[in-house]
């Protein structure tokens, strides 16, 4: 019997401070709600970010994998393994040129080696008649159909004699034909890219969209590659090297021979000073992933800083509500209430505002991370929704924490107030 009185005091000495909050938060509804409202919208932030920085992640790394497990990157810069060249970053590197790719496409060296295309890139604006649209201009080589696995829809791709004779030739991503030809035929038609006129031999098959700006076949212009660094960007140097191994293994032995074969052409005796980085899937998935997370963390570090605006609110508010009920405070002592009793009430209190509002902004965050991924899957992205159990845990431990952190100080502030001087508090 006395262990049953024992456990019922136990449970009414947590449950009685929870009853007390519960009414004090009725009473002052607006600014209860008020207070909710700063961790609902920093708890709401942080689901977003994690879930749109994972599904973005999923985005990318997807892509990637699609393009093909057999494909080897060269690109100019040095580059140590954990980071990405510096072309990567927008820096022009100008050490990749049209004879390195022949050098390695044609190496006895390399049996593993089935192609290889070469890139530039840039921007143009395309006329033809009346209307005019700007398009991301892809310089290339005629083995581009081969490495990429692309397929022409109408007409044909260009030849390497073509690229060697800087042809005007064009052929056009799909969404392009469209913008410009609208349900025309653009076969064999006349546009103009800058200033000069160059016929349309080609339309590809419809590709769907790439992610956060990568250049989509769909959305480009491709040209014969001498043509585009003659003719339009007045360059000799290559963006990068796509190469095409013959088997996923034999990737190692492909890269090592290519790395080979550039050292001997830049006369580079020390490995160290390389001025060019071989890449492949495996090791772009690695880099994509290091850069993507360190963004991940970055924006969830930000999106934090309003959990802790909620929080110095839920301080603030708390500090008002110890100063209003002194002489509660005082009442409840005078009747026997201790120091951890009063403790236990505001923290509590504190508690239950921002456990509420995580609530509320785990809900929110959710609904805005769906309606973002729909959005995205409008516009032609296979964008995932990736909302991890962990991360809703994570904030719910995260908004109690905040409203225990924040709700100490008026805690221990009210349960240090002396009885008598509360009973003469006017």
């Amino acid at each position: 019997m006395d262990s049953r009185l024992r456990g019922n005091d136990i449970i009414m000495r947590f449950w009685n401070p929870i009853i007390i909050s519960y009414k004090n938060l009725m009473a002052t509804k607006l600014r209860s709600f008020l207070t909710i409202l700063g961790v609902v919208i920093g708890v709401a932030s942080v689901i977003i970010i994690m879930a749109v920085g994972r599904s973005a992640q999923a985005l990318i790394i997807d892509q990637i994998q699609g393009v093909g497990s057999n494909l080897i990157a060269v690109l100019p810069g040095a580059s140590n393994e954990d980071g990405p060249p510096a072309s990567v970053f927008g820096i022009a590197v100008t050490t990749l040129t049209y004879d390195d790719l022949q050098a390695i496409r044609n190496s006895r060296r390399l049996p593993e080696i089935e192609d290889g295309a070469g890139y530039v890139s840039g921007s143009v604006s395309i006329s033809y008649r009346d209307s005019s649209v700007n398009a991301s201009l892809t310089g290339t080589t005629a083995s581009y159909l081969n490495v990429e696995d692309s397929e022409i829809g109408k007409g044909r791709f260009f030849t390497e004699e073509e690229n060697l004779n800087l042809s005007r030739v064009a052929v056009l991503g799909n969404q392009v034909a469209k913008d410009v030809f609208g349900d025309g035929n653009p076969i064999n038609q006349r546009i103009e890219i800058g200033d000069q006129n160059f016929q349309v031999i080609g339309v590809f098959e419809e590709r769907g969209s790439s992610a956060f700006g990568a250049q989509s076949q769909d959305d480009s212009i491709f040209i014969p590659l001498k043509t585009a660094q003659k003719n339009i960007l007045g360059i000799n140097h290559l963006g990068f090297i796509r190469l095409k191994v013959k088997s996923p293994d034999l990737i190692d032995s492909a890269k090592a021979g290519t790395v080979t074969i550039l050292r001997d052409r830049h006369n580079i005796k020390d490995p160290t000073k390389d001025d060019f980085s071989v890449r492949d899937q495996a090791s772009a998935l690695e880099t994509i992933t290091t850069v993507t997370n360190a963004l991940r963390y970055f924006l969830l570090a930000i999106g934090s800083i309003s959990l802790i605006v909620g929080g110095v609110g839920i301080m603030n508010i708390m500090l008002i509500a110890v100063s209003q009920r002194i002489r509660e405070v005082g009442l409840r002592k005078a009747v026997g209430a201790k120091n951890e009793d009063i403790l236990y009430q505001f923290i509590i209190e504190s508690a239950t505002v921002s456990f509420v509002g995580g609530v509320i902004g785990i809900i929110f965050g959710v609904l805005i991370s769906l309606i973002i991924a729909l959005i995205g899957q409008a516009l032609g992205y296979e964008w995932p929704l990736l909302i991890s159990p962990v991360s809703i845990l994570i904030a719910v431990v995260i908004s109690i924490g905040v409203g225990i952190l924040f709700g100490s100080y008026p805690a221990r502030k009210a349960s240090k107030i002396s009885p008598m001087e509360a009973l003469r508090y006017e």
